[in-house]
């Protein structure tokens, strides 16, 4: 784990414009062709770089892997974050938390099939970016519960973090990649029917 996270890290600051380069060039392969089927020596030669070149920069295919994923991450923590800044109330916050993590992981599966298979490699194998990425909604989720506590909107006796994880395990299925690809047809109106169950059981 620690490899792969060095691995994030720039070598040396006159780096940057060639591991840019780099990271484009993989996504768009990787959208291209999936990322299993393709190897570092595929991704040199569509580069045109060699191989150790490419090693200069990062330590693994994964390690390239892992920085298209977290980019992925953040454009969808970009969108939940754009999604809750107006909300009145903490429980629209959750709501609007539902509805726009299964909107961002089912657009992503229909309009980047491929990259959304990178997503699904770092869900299985527990890449770091994924694991920083569930900690972050984790945090989005006990803030919201935080504050709908101090409103009166929310009970006060369950245990803040076994709320947090009993509201995180309910999403699962609708926003981990390996989960969501066999619920989608059911994932719009689950992230509304499940949020409002949620809110119920959560009243004061």
């Amino acid at each position: 784990m620690t490899k792969h996270m060095n691995a994030l890290s720039p070598r040396g600051p006159l780096d940057h414009s060639v591991r840019d380069q780099i990271v484009e060039a993989a996504t768009e392969h990787f959208g291209h062709f999936g990322y299993e089927k393709t190897t570092v020596s595929d991704l040199a030669k569509a580069i045109g770089f060699s191989k150790a070149y490419i090693y200069k920069f990062f330590d693994s295919k994964q390690a390239i892997g892992e920085v298209i994923c977290a980019n992925r991450l953040a454009m969808i923590m970009d969108i939940v974050n754009s999604a809750l800044a107006d909300a009145p109330t903490a429980s629209e916050r959750l709501r609007r938390l539902f509805k726009a993590l299964t909107e961002a992981g089912s657009d992503l599966f229909f309009h980047d099939r491929k990259l959304y298979d990178i997503a699904a490699v770092a869900a299985r194998d527990r890449w770091p970016s994924v694991a920083a990425y569930e900690e972050r909604l984790c945090q989005v989720i006990q803030h919201i519960l935080l504050e709908g506590r101090q409103s009166g909107e929310f009970e006060r006796k369950t245990p803040l973090d076994e709320a947090t994880q009993a509201i995180s395990l309910v999403m699962r299925p609708y926003i981990c990649p390996l989960q969501l690809q066999n619920n989608l047809e059911n994932a719009a109106a689950a992230a509304v029917l499940l949020s409002a169950l949620i809110l119920r059981s959560m009243a004061p």
